[in-house]
């Protein structure tokens, strides 16, 4: 049998298929889908460089991402940040409420779309505060589920048009907030969870004299796709049953309050990839507001929840992770289908609502962060032959690695596995010493390699071998934390587009899966949307001496902020939002400093000024013991301090 010798280029490649044509930044825009799962937001530039595009009122300008960076490191903002781009998220509510509108033209439907955002899904200040400036001209308002949101709402709402829906349990005093913004015209609704609520509004509503604006949430019984499918239809652990609906009636009725049941509530879920889901979701609802109207209930605003999904993976596919529909059809169908089913029943349209939450934030806000190492899988260079004396099995190993050919690699591999196990049990009992155990890795790796060349030239390889471009996959260190910036891919196998902001004039040639600054198995993503579907690696660049690598991960605006924790005390990282302009500059409208190490260890109950103190102490008895001097001692006082001060993150000595 011949040997295989791979070419240089196929030996730097780990894997990428190369072709005789010269790569492109098109190449790379297919690679990473951008236009796919973009939605229009981001592109790859002709100089390599992905943009963020923004439509102005002088058309649409693209902004470097790169640029944007050089701008923050100039400001003294490391990375990792977290970047937030107005434009894009003034667009989404833009878009929401004129396809909407589009829609109810289009039907004639005969009243209004008033959208809300829930406040759980994206909590940050400076996002509600441009939800509340931009979407006044919308009147859009907030979903609540707690006080402290309530307060917000009623704290940062800009219109007395725009509606807060008050979801969750409600105490006494989150009832009388919400029956004193009534007293001030805003337009705020309870919705009753549980019958239980009932009594504590009434009371609350008697003895300030207000009455209440009151909604009901039904428990559908439609059962979505997608992530949240276990807790739709009868296992939904919120809302009204049709018996409970009934017993509510028969209550505000005895009470002479049924005139205040003025909503229906009626959530599907999060993320529903189907819309065949969401009509049926919608013709349910329907029903139900047909019933309490045939009951007496004037029911005037039919809340259609959340559940208007992103496509992360930009395949327009009923998946976890996609949607198989786009804005306006989601509109259309909200919109037909309460037309169809109303109409003949005479029934005045109500005013919609839909909790849009996902859909508006997500593709406004983007992790960026550097790489600070790679770990390289391939072995390094074989001897010209075994050393005299080497284990037989070495002996074998070897022939193995020079007989790959088309017709074997498949039994190849199976023979080094065998021959490297053996080598390692001898290893573990003392029968060969350690530089035979890692030639006995290294000859085995080096098979494993010559056998992938093999497998990827094949439509169908065998199940045994397709998990190889993980094993021979780089690792590609980054500089942030996986459970504080991106806990959904840890804790429920979210998907989020990542990929390389520059460099995408070259090809890629790398396979990798990336690591956080964690200490935890966990602390890695080796799931990636492609172009090619869903991997197991990611197509990286090779590193450079002294220059930096940058990786963005997309469509985090939704949930991730909020949710992250202190894994290592590795805390908030640096946010900064921008303003894009007409003529393609762009203004930092705000910046937020990450945490220093001093401000994440107050979160957990340490006082830095003690702390210090008793470093100081230590230091100090150094010094009587004669371990260090006084000069010695001032340095590293003078370097806890700085620590102190310091971000939690990895800090380059350039910045």
């Amino acid at each position: 049998m011949g040997e295989f010798k791979p070419t240089p280029e196929s030996a730097k490649t780990a894997g990428v298929t190369r072709t005789d044509q010269p790569w492109t930044v098109a190449d790379s825009a297919e690679l990473y889908a951008v236009r796919q799962w973009g939605e229009g937001f981001f592109d790859v530039s002709e100089q390599g460089e992905v943009v963020v595009k923004a439509e102005t009122g002088a058309g649409s300008v693209a902004v470097p991402l790169m640029e944007i960076i050089r701008g923050m490191r100039e400001r003294g903002l490391d990375m990792p940040s977290i970047l937030r781009i107005e434009n894009v998220l003034d667009d989404r509510i833009t878009s929401l409420h004129k396809s909407f509108q589009a829609a109810i033209e289009n039907y004639g439907y005969r009243n209004i779309y008033r959208g809300v955002f829930p406040i759980k899904v994206n909590q940050q200040c400076h996002v509600i505060e441009e939800i509340a400036d931009y979407g006044s001209q919308y009147h859009h308002g907030f979903e609540v589920g707690s006080k402290a949101e309530l307060i917000i709402a009623l704290a940062m709402g800009r219109d007395d048009k725009s509606l807060i829906i008050c979801n969750g349990f409600k105490d006494a005093e989150f009832v009388e907030l919400g029956l004193y913004a009534r007293q001030m015209g805003i337009q705020c609704f309870f919705v009753l969870e549980t019958l239980t609520e009932l009594p504590i509004i009434l009371e609350r509503s008697a003895a300030l004299g207000v009455e209440p604006a009151l909604g009901v949430r039904i428990r559908s019984a439609v059962s979505v796709e997608g992530h949240w499918s276990d807790d739709s239809g009868d296992s939904s652990i919120f809302g009204l049953s049709a018996g409970g609906l009934m017993q509510l009636v028969e209550q505000l009725r005895a009470c002479d309050m049924l005139h205040c049941l003025q909503l229906l509530h009626c959530h599907l879920g999060s993320q529903i990839p189907n819309i065949r889901d969401i009509r049926a979701g919608v013709l349910e609802a329907c029903r139900y507001y047909s019933g309490l109207i045939a009951e007496g209930a004037p029911l005037r605003y039919l809340d259609l929840g959340g559940g208007l999904a992103v496509d992360y993976e930009g395949s327009r596919a009923n998946s976890t992770h996609s949607m198989n529909y786009r804005l306006d059809e989601y509109c259309a169908n909200i919109v037909e289908t309460v037309c169809e089913s109303l109409d003949p029943h005479g029934i005045d349209h109500p005013v919609l609502i839909t909790e849009s939450g996902r859909a508006t934030v997500a593709y406004s806000s983007l992790l960026l962060f550097d790489i600070l190492d790679v770990r390289d899988h391939r072995p390094p260079p074989l001897p010209q032959q075994l050393p005299e004396n080497s284990h037989h099995l070495l002996g074998n190993l070897w022939d193995v690695h020079l007989g790959v050919c088309s017709t074997n690699f498949q039994e190849c591999y199976n023979d080094a596995i065998f021959y490297r196990e053996e080598m390692r049990e001898l290893f573990l009992r003392g029968h060969v010493d350690l530089t035979e155990r890692a030639l006995a890795d290294n000859l085995a790796l080096a098979v494993l390699e010559k056998v992938a060349e093999y497998v990827r030239q094949i439509d169908r390889p065998p199940s045994e071998l397709q998990h190889l471009p993980e094993l021979l996959s780089d690792i590609y260190y980054g500089n942030f934390s996986l459970f504080q910036s991106l806990p959904d891919v840890w804790a429920m196998d979210q998907m989020f587009p990542i990929m390389p902001i520059h460099r995408l004039d070259e090809e890629p040639l790398r396979e990798a899966v990336i690591a956080d600054l964690t200490c935890d198995c966990d602390g890695k993503i080796n799931s990636f949307s492609t172009g090619e579907g869903i991997r197991p690696t990611l197509r990286l660049h090779p590193l450079r001496d002294n220059e930096d690598y940058y990786l963005g991960v997309f469509l985090i605006g939704a949930y991730q902020e909020t949710l992250g924790d202190l894994h290592n005390l590795f805390a908030d990282t640096n946010v900064v939002s921008i303003h894009i302009n007409a003529d393609g500059s762009f203004d930092f409208k705000r910046e937020f400093r990450g945490d220093s190490i001093a401000d994440v260890l107050k979160y957990v109950e340490y006082d830095p000024q003690v702390m210090e103190e008793q470093f100081r102490k230590r230091a100090e008895s150094a010094v009587r013991s004669g371990l260090v001097t006084a000069s010695q001692r001032r340095q590293m006082m003078n370097a806890f301090r700085a620590s102190l001060d310091g971000y939690t993150y990895f800090e380059k000595e350039d910045s």
